[in-house]
């Protein structure tokens, strides 16, 4: 998709360099009064500060806050204040953090910064968006890319999406500068100056950059958290903010943003009407409000009826309170596609109180009994979730609201590890090295409900 198309995608927020009230449908997090609602941090991985005991997270936030607000010797100021509308830093002092966390939203601020500059936006507490001094031209800034611009997710592995911006859209000093930013998942959009620098490109998350020990490989990084804080970082020089808004953005939205990126090739294999190109056990489901869904107390796995070899599915789902169902993968026809097929990619309402206790390959997205997803990641029951499936050769990825919660090569699993239908019970798994097969839903009692479905040969 083009990137004049993706802009129509979002609601578009124009000439806020002047705005004295948030747009409509935003928040302002400064009050050009004080710092309330905002808190001191540092790089720091906020994960570990909810794991905390409240009374040692308390402490942490206040030493944090301390920091944040201790005066300049050089100043007589804090190293925080506010002078007029804008929210002024003198390039100390640990970050300006809000209080509250977000999951996904739309956030807008400016900010103007001083020659050799270094700053940056934590997003759910990861860093970060890029500020810099653009200018810089020596072998240490080319090495750091600071000629490319401000506005790249710096922290990114190098070469990967997003890393540096795609144009170099920085004003000169003494301007303003605009950042709009669009996060859904780990995917992250950034407009500088209306100019797009970062195009739906996942935060990689700095806190779990796996690392070899011996040969053993590397565990899978796990992506950024669902929620955390906005952080604005200091970094050695004074930078002043203003006009800082954010937006929070619902499921129904946040769907259509992740529809809109990256479709080509997709092809749309279910009507919305009956079940034509299908097969299975149709009685068992029925279509309602243009998904198909399982009926209560039915089951069996219907799949669209044509042989796929490597390919990549979308599509979206709805649990109700303890639903449960699955993903058949390169599925022959008949059996149970968890062992007969390549696997079921399991399709749970994670948070229901009766799956407390089940084998980390249980839950929503892992590769039944094989490889465990990452948590955390689901909707509540009873809203839809965009899920996309890619299956190459022995290998699945597995993203789920713009994250990645698989990634894994099927090769690798010991079959004798297989779990049956308790952990401690291996089952043999015939289908674990099917080549091909059919792409459709496995069933499991629940009125699991499926539409948009989409499929694409690789």
């Amino acid at each position: 998709m083009k990137r004049t198309l993706l802009l129509s995608a979002f609601a578009l927020v124009a000439g806020f360099t002047s705005a004295a009230e948030p747009p409509a449908g935003f928040t302002a997090l400064f009050n050009k009064k004080d710092l309330t609602g905002w808190r001191g941090g540092s790089t720091f991985d906020h994960r570990k500060l909810l794991e905390m005991p409240e009374a040692e997270r308390k402490a942490q936030i206040e030493k944090w806050t301390a920091k944040m607000m201790e005066v300049s010797d050089k100043t007589g100021k804090p190293h925080w204040y506010v002078e007029g509308d804008e929210l002024v830093n003198d390039g100390f002092g640990d970050y300006a953090t809000t209080e509250k966390d977000y999951g996904d939203f739309e956030l807008l601020v400016e900010y103007k910064t001083v020659p050799k500059a270094d700053s940056g936006i934590y997003l759910r507490g990861v860093p970060q968006v890029q500020i810099w001094d653009s200018t810089e031209s020596d072998e240490k800034a080319v090495q750091l890319g600071k000629p490319k611009g401000s506005g790249g997710l710096w922290n990114n592995a190098a070469g990967n999406p997003g890393k540096d911006p795609l144009v170099k859209a920085d004003k000169a000093f003494g301007e303003w500068n605009k950042f709009r930013i669009v996060m859904v998942g780990s995917r992250v959009s950034i407009w500088l100056n209306d100019q797009l620098v970062v195009d739906h490109a996942i935060l990689e998350n700095y806190y779990d950059k796996a690392k070899p020990k011996g040969n053993t490989p590397p565990p899978a990084p796990r992506p950024v958290p669902a929620k955390g804080p906005i952080q604005l970082q200091t970094h050695g020089g004074e930078i002043r903010w203003k006009n800082i808004f954010i937006r929070e953005i619902g499921a129904e939205e946040a769907n259509k943003i992740l529809s809109s990126k990256g479709g080509e090739g997709f092809k749309s294999v279910w009507n919305g009407k009956d079940f034509d190109g299908w097969a299975g056990p149709l009685e068992n489901y029925e279509v309602v409000d243009g998904a198909i869904r399982c009926k209560d107390k039915k089951g069996g796995t219907v799949y669209w009826n044509q042989d796929l070899k490597d390919f990549a599915a979308r599509v979206e789902f709805k649990v109700p309170a303890g639903g449960n169902n699955g993903l058949a993968i390169r599925y022959p026809g008949q059996g149970d596609t968890a062992y007969v097929g390549m696997t079921e990619l399991q399709v749970l309402d994670n948070d229901a109180e009766k799956y407390a206790k089940l084998d980390a390959r249980q839950f929503h997205g892992s590769a039944y009994g094989m490889v465990a997803a990452q948590r955390g990641y689901t909707r509540p029951a009873g809203e839809w979730n965009f899920q996309e499936v890619t299956v190459k050769g022995s290998t699945i990825k597995v993203e789920l609201n713009g994250t990645v919660i698989l990634d894994a090569d099927l090769s690798k699993v010991d079959p004798s590890t297989v779990m049956g239908s308790k952990p401690d019970a291996p089952k043999a798994h015939p289908g674990l090295n099917r080549t091909n097969g059919f792409f459709g839903f496995a069933g499991h009692s629940d009125p699991v409900s499926f539409k948009d479905v989409q499929v694409k040969s690789l």
